[in-house]
């Protein structure tokens, strides 16, 4: 058998015992390579994932998650008619609130020395006052810049009152439009050219600019007027007709808050109604002015027992959204505090705000509407409920753009 057995392995191959050997350690070689950039990979992995956790658990989480109420947020008040409503500071505080930055500076006041508008032409208008000369007026517009210019052409008066309208400025703050008997008259600022568009007779009082900016609604008591100011459309009527009311503030695009109901515009002349409205309205006050999510006017109250007043008619500034995801609000005017603050001007003194003394006047941004009050400009921010001063004003009545927006 051993004979057999040598026989058969001399003719098997010898085996080659170090190239075994080294397959077999470069096998184990790339196993352990593998192990260690898996672990060092996982490793990364468990220290990126537990960086964001500590930030998360941290400041960092703002970054992340949003906070469900801005910075500053005041609690409403309370209800009416089943619209949240804050309550504005009294009237004498208004200096020791914290301020908005605008051109229009901590003062509204005409400088010394103004240009004239065809050798300074604005590319934006944040503001237009009136000045008087004789028995007209000259209007002077603010730009973004904070320069002033005057326009060349002199304004009178429109069924004895002033024809500065607070919707006057155009939605891209190049134009602005003022009424006058018989006309509309309207100013380019980037340009200095001044227009003159021929109109039916009548007591035309306010202005309000469609938001393409081609096209003005001019109102009076009673009547109402679209005006193509800009490119009409092909075979378009320069002057049309629409639907108006007594009140020649109320006729405003794209929409107007009426005792009801807010109303949008169809460009046609013609209204809809966007929205059923139930407020203890005894009057509304001033133009309806809109952002891009909601439309605001301000309104003399009937009794409030939410907010009693004694010496006041209570006053609301209502800022109507009209987008459904979002909610409207409401901010009463307050009376004077029983212990006024130190007097420094005219419009620190605790006046009882009367009818006529508040109005709207337009947008910031579309979180915060601007509104007068006796001697002041005022921001309230919807989504913190917060009151901020704007200006103080030593002009009798102001229109204000977009150019505000710095």
């Amino acid at each position: 058998m051993q004979p057999l057995l040598l026989q058969a392995a001399d003719q098997l191959p010898e085996p080659e015992l170090a190239d075994a050997a080294w397959a077999a350690g470069v096998r184990v070689s790339r196993r352990r390579r593998r192990t260690v950039v898996i672990s060092v990979i996982a490793f990364i992995v468990l220290a990126i994932v537990a960086s964001i956790l500590i930030e998360v658990g941290t400041s960092g989480n703002a970054d992340i998650t949003p906070p469900t109420t801005p910075p500053g947020y005041i609690e409403a008040s309370g209800k009416i008619s089943g619209i949240d409503y804050w309550v504005a500071p009294p009237p004498g505080s208004e200096r020791f609130l914290d301020r908005l930055d605008t051109p229009l500076g901590d003062r509204l006041e005409l400088p010394d020395k103004v240009r004239p508008l065809a050798k300074h032409t604005l590319e934006t208008v944040a503001a237009v006052v009136l000045v008087k000369q004789g028995d007209r007026y000259a209007p002077v517009l603010l730009g973004a810049d904070g320069s002033w210019a005057k326009a060349d052409v002199g304004l009178v008066t429109v069924g004895g009152e002033s024809p500065l309208s607070p919707g006057a400025i155009s939605p891209y703050g190049r134009v602005v439009a003022f009424p006058q008997p018989g006309e509309l008259i309207t100013v380019n600022a980037t340009t200095a050219e001044i227009s003159r568009i021929p109109l039916p007779a009548g007591e035309f009082r306010s202005v309000s600019w469609v938001q393409d900016e081609q096209r003005v609604l001019i109102s009076g008591p009673g009547a109402a007027y679209q005006v193509v100011v800009g490119e009409g459309g092909d075979g378009e009527q320069a002057v049309i007709p629409v639907s108006a009311t007594d009140d020649p503030e109320e006729i405003t695009s794209p929409y107007r808050i009426q005792t009801g109901a807010v109303m949008r515009y169809l460009f046609n002349g013609r209204w809809m109604e966007d929205g059923p409205l139930t407020l203890p309205v005894r009057s509304w006050q001033g133009q309806t002015m809109s952002s891009n999510s909601a439309a605001a006017r301000l309104f003399i109250a009937e009794k409030l027992p939410e907010v009693p007043t004694r010496v006041s008619q209570p006053q609301v500034l209502a800022a109507i959204s009209t987008l459904r995801t979002l909610p409207s609000r409401l901010l009463v005017l307050g009376e004077p505090q029983d212990n006024p603050p130190t007097y420094e001007g005219a419009g620190d003194r605790p006046f009882v705000r009367v009818a006529g003394c508040c109005a709207v006047l337009g947008w910031y941004d579309d979180s915060n509407v601007l509104f007068r009050v006796h001697g002041w400009v005022l921001a309230w921010n919807l989504e913190s409920g917060r009151v901020r001063r704007v200006t103080e004003m030593r002009v009798d009545q102001v229109a204000l753009g977009p150019g505000l927006r710095l």
